[in-house]
Formats: structure tokens, C-alpha cells, sequence
């Protein structure tokens, strides 16, 4: 099969090759890939910066769509042909990958691969701070940062299914219109200054009942700055650059919860174990999910599709900040 393998931490060293199908394991399932989502954390990997970077050569990639090719003999989730989307810890960004059963999500009929490829990780990872750990109720407000990213956009959707209020920051009037088309109702063009009074004006004084968080640095800072009492602020990744110091002084006086979510945890890709019951959670998340997506309620947005060959590029794209929505990578 082909494949992209990373053999060092340096670009010199990832290249597309042809390299021997994965074997088959317990509970597994192997996919045709059709559509690869490409994201920041990609990059990560490939610079050996993330926790979850595999020991070298790894193939990278944690996000595809495709059709079922074959399927462990104890399989009972999926069947050859179904269309499914997965998720992997590594190994997406190929012709082929064997998924363990547990993160392969068969799809409806009226979802695509291309929007599919969206859902394993920058979907759930929203769906499961927004619903499970911030419980978002209807009505609340939630400020999304970077609204204009595909982590970004799928939170702004996700907290418009759950009711919310969006207020969507973005460097960009670009950007901020493609939140606005996704569902958000206050725009804030970080591009004009901060945005700690514009969000106080919008909520009457109080502030965000909820901040999600995919940039970090200054933008945490301000955040503490406008947000309401009972607050929960969820800290998703840190694209600004610096990791934030959380003044617990700040968390006391404002009576603020600061959140943690990290997906790999509910799919067991984490140092400890989900308790009993998580899979079947999960997979009504996803069965939910699906079911906003063909309601046309959820709009995964694809910025523009590469040749699997094309990998530089499409990680140049998302590093220059160029990226409305996502990338993804065609076998």
C-alpha cells in the first residue's frame, strides 16, 4: 500500500512510500481510505511535540473515512462495505489502516466521506467538552476562539445544537463570515483589537457561560477577563503558541471551573482506562452527531482537498493560518 512515513523528526525524513498493509488485529478492522483529515496536530506529531507521538517510523494520521475491506473474525459493529468513519492513534494517512472496532463508526447514507472525515477527533473532541464536560445548557453563552478552524467551527455548531448563544472570535472578516454561515451570532475580529468589552457589551455585563479555547496564550488571558460566574473555561490546545498559566486566585474570586478534555482518554488511547459503559456513550455521541449531520444541522467544512502526495502543502495551508474548516488528503 502507500503510505506516508515519518522516519525521523525533520521534513527530510517523511515521504510517501509503498510499504506492507498493517496485519490484522483482535477486534480490528481493516479500511479502504477514501478521504484523510490533515490538522495542526499533525505537524505536531511529525516534529515529535505531541504526547501521543508514536515511537519512529510511524505513518501519522488519526482521522479517515472509507470502506470496510474485512473485519476480525469477533467483529459485530461494522461489515465488509460498510462505509464507516474511524479513528486511529496513528497510521491514517495511507491507502489502508486497521482500526480496533471500538472507534469504527458506520455512516447513514445521507453522510459523506468528505464530511465524515471531520467527526473521529475535531467533532467528538468538541461534542465531549461542550455536552459532557461543560454541559452546556440552552440559552447560556459560549465564546469559541479560533471560530474560523475547524475545531472552531465544529464548536460553534455544536453549541447551536445545544441551545447556546455563540459569540465566535477570529483573526479575519474571512473567517468570521464562515462562522457566521456555521451559526454564530456575535463576531469579534481579534484583527481590531481584544475582545474582552465587545464580549461584555454582547452579554449585558456578565460574560461567557462558556469559553472554548483551541488558541491559548493571550487570548486565555483575556478570556478570564469576561467570563461569567460558574464560568467553565476549556483550555483545547494552545495554535497562539504559549501554554497559559492558570492563576488560581483568578479561578477563586470569579468562581470559575477551567475544564480539561482530552478524547483519546473515551476511545482508550489514554495512560488510564475509560470506565464500563464509556464505548456505548461514545457511540451514541456519534449516532447523535450523525444525526445533526444529516439534518444539515452540523456542516463539516473542507477548505480544500490534496493529493495524497501533497501532504507538505496541505500542512503549509494550516500552518500559515490560511485554513477555513479543515484539509484533508485523497489517496
Amino acid at each position: 500500500m502507500r503510505a506516508i512515513v515519518c522516519r525521523a523528526h525533520d521534513d527530510a525524513s517523511v515521504s510517501l512510500e509503498e510499504v506492507p498493509a498493517p496485519p490484522m488485529i483482535e477486534r480490528g478492522v481493516r479500511i479502504g481510505i477514501r478521504l484523510i483529515g490533515v490538522s495542526f496536530a499533525n505537524q505536531l506529531v511529525l516534529e515529535g511535540k505531541h504526547q501521543n507521538t508514536p515511537p519512529l517510523p510511524f505513518i501519522p494520521g488519526t482521522e479517515v473515512a472509507g470502506v470496510v475491506l474485512a473485519c476480525a473474525p469477533d467483529v459485530t459493529a461494522v461489515a465488509v462495505g460498510d462505509r464507516v468513519a474511524a479513528g486511529t492513534r496513528s497510521g491514517g494517512w495511507a491507502t489502508e489502516v486497521v482500526a480496533p472496532e471500538s472507534t469504527v463508526y458506520r455512516l447513514p447514507d445521507a453522510v459523506s466521506f468528505e464530511q465524515a472525515v471531520h467527526f473521529p477527533t475535531i467533532y467528538a473532541t468538541a461534542y465531549a467538552a461542550l455536552k459532557w464536560r461543560a454541559a452546556v445548557r440552552p440559552g447560556e453563552v459560549v465564546l469559541v476562539h479560533g471560530a474560523g478552524g475547524g475545531s472552531g467551527l465544529a464548536a460553534v455548531e455544536l453549541a447551536r445544537c445545544l441551545g447556546a448563544t455563540v459569540i465566535a472570535t477570529a483573526g479575519s472578516a474571512q473567517k468570521l463570515a464562515a462562522a457566521r454561515e456555521h451559526g454564530a451570532q456575535v463576531l469579534i475580529n481579534l484583527a481590531e483589537g481584544g475582545f474582552r468589552e465587545a464580549v461584555l457589551q454582547a452579554t449585558g455585563g456578565r460574560g461567557a457561560d462558556v469559553i472554548f479555547d483551541p488558541v491559548g496564550g493571550e487570548v486565555f488571558d483575556e478570556s478570564l477577563r469576561c467570563i461569567a460566574p460558574d464560568g467553565r473555561i476549556i483550555p483545547m490546545g494552545f495554535a497562539g503558541g504559549r501554554i497559559p498559566q492558570i492563576p488560581a486566585n483568578q479561578v477563586l474570586i470569579r468562581n470559575i471551573t477551567v475544564i480539561g478534555l482530552y478524547w483519546g482518554y473515551y476511545v482508550g488511547w489514554g495512560r488510564a482506562l475509560p470506565p464500563p459503559g464509556t464505548d456505548a456513550r461514545v457511540r451514541e455521541a456519534f449516532a447523535e452527531m450523525f444525526d445533526w449531520c444529516a439534518q444539515g444541522r452540523l456542516r463539516p467544512r473542507t477548505w480544500v482537498t490534496y493529493p495524497m502526495a501533497g501532504f507538505r502543502e496541505a500542512l503549509t495551508a494550516i500552518t500559515s493560518r490560511q485554513v477555513i474548516g479543515r484539509v484533508a488528503l485523497q489517496p
